[in-house]
């Protein structure tokens, strides 16, 4: 399986997957060339790159 992390998760939940998991497949998305872009770019980049989203998105 493959991730993507939103830039409202955590960051600490991130890390410690990575320590738990090294060979996890897992990214941010201030990491990737759809940082800083609006909700529906990042879901088709997602889709695409047929990667599962984590967020954490509390803004209303």
């Amino acid at each position: 399986m493959r991730f993507l992390i939103d830039e409202d998760f955590d960051n600490r939940i991130f890390r410690g997957l990575l320590r738990a998991e090294p060979l996890l497949d897992i990214i941010r998305v201030q990491d990737t060339v759809v940082s800083e872009a609006d909700d529906p770019l990042i879901l088709d980049w997602v889709a695409r790159q047929r990667r599962i989203l984590f967020s954490h998105d509390v803004k209303q």
